[in-house]
């Protein structure tokens, strides 16, 4: 099934767009994922529109605009804006450690404490922090959305790196430590209520929460993920999440969901440069220096391995405060090597990404059913990446 828009064609080269539509729908044909929801737009104008797919390739469920996906890490964007706002409103600092407003994540022994006190907000958004590199922030998935049990387990894990040394993505336990930061610096009852407060309402994201709320159940497109054994993550720990995203899951690092047109709207809040509807959201100056290099020529070591395994040139971590940034060079990365340097977005495992690129004022949402492989994910993503910037003209 196929919803197909194209408008506003000034500055966009329609043929591109048509190669782009034929390229996603022979990817879902051979089977690589079952569908999709995208948005492109240009200066803010949407010049392509996508409904392609199924929702559930088990049942032919098709795809539908208003479809419903858990975004997986692409809720760590939606953490990171309230961060910004946080720290433009002066509630947090860059250089506010994490015991600074969670005493217990210290521990109860010293010497298993070191480096845990030099944890900062900084290193957190920068995937810094030298905390183990799991999916599992201290606890099994059942009790991933009691973010106050999560928190109390991180008590007991221990520092893997010197704090600022090394740049390993952290799919769980960073997120998770900056959403309970982020909940006691305003003082709030409960993250998920927080978010809403901050970021949701004030963008009318109500197709948007952390957590799946009851009544867009019917909509939800359930995650299922083709990935092979013995590879970073099993299909059960993807999978798992549709039991464990619940109405009153609170998970900052993976446990949102949304739907394209929400993505889009977050997506256009940034490229906006925080402003919304005539409100200023997020501070210019915090904008400009989380979409600012932060790591250098560091490596991530995640997709380091990943480059390695694939016999690819390793990239650089290319990581701004939050954002995932475009960098420079040929090595393979979400958003293609023709994308602008200071291309910044997030991606969710094998499924969903956003990006924005402030040279050519151009717009990508992309929310996929069916979790892929995350180096074939890569290769996806900088294809289509590609293909989307190749239609600015």
């Amino acid at each position: 099934m196929t919803a197909h828009q194209q408008t506003g064609r000034g500055g966009i080269d329609p043929r591109a767009l048509t190669r782009l539509t034929d390229e996603i729908e022979s990817d879902i044909e051979a089977g690589a994922y079952d569908g999709v929801n995208l948005v492109l737009a240009r200066h803010g104008e949407i010049v392509l529109r996508e409904t392609l797919g199924s929702a559930e390739r088990a049942t032919g469920r098709p795809s539908r605009p208003d479809d419903v996906y858990r975004v997986l890490s692409l809720t760590k964007a939606f953490t990171n804006a309230m961060v910004y706002r946080a720290l433009g409103e002066g509630r947090l600092a860059l250089s506010t450690r994490v015991v600074d407003l969670i005493p217990e994540f210290v521990g109860t022994d010293p010497f298993r404490a070191l480096r845990k006190d030099r944890i900062n907000v900084a290193h957190l958004l920068t995937h810094r922090s030298g905390m183990p590199p799991t999916p599992n922030p201290g606890v099994g998935p059942d009790e991933f959305g009691d973010l106050g049990r999560v928190i109390e387990a991180l008590s007991g894990v221990d520092v893997l790196f010197e704090p600022g040394t090394n740049l390993n993505y952290s799919p769980a336990i960073n997120h998770a430590l900056l959403g309970e930061m982020v909940r006691r610096a305003y003082g709030a009852e409960s993250f998920s209520g927080l978010a809403r407060e901050l970021i949701l309402d004030p963008l009318g994201m109500s197709d948007t929460a952390f957590g799946l709320p009851e009544a867009a159940a019917e909509r939800a497109v359930p995650l299922k993920a083709y990935l092979p054994e013995g590879g970073f993550l099993a299909p059960s720990d993807i999978e798992c999440l549709n039991d464990h995203i619940t109405a009153d899951a609170e998970m900052p690092w993976v446990g949102a969901v949304s739907t394209a047109d929400d993505v889009f709207t977050f997506a256009e809040m940034i490229r906006r440069r925080g402003a919304h509807d005539g409100r200023q959201l997020i501070a210019p100056a915090v904008l400009e220096q989380a979409t600012t290099p932060q790591t250098g020529a560091m490596p991530n070591d995640l997709y380091a391995d990943i480059a390695r395994a694939r016999g690819w040139e390793t990239p650089a971590g290319n990581f701004g405060l939050g954002f995932s940034l475009s960098g420079q060079g040929t090595a393979p990365n979400f958003f293609g090597p023709f994308t602008s340097p200071r291309t910044h977005g997030n991606y969710g495992a094998g499924s969903s990404l956003f990006w924005v690129d402030p040279e050519r004022d151009l717009t990508l949402v992309f929310l996929s059913a069916g979790v892929m492989e995350e180096s074939a994910n890569v290769a996806r993503f900088q294809k289509i990446s590609t293909m989307a910037v190749a239609a600015a003209l």
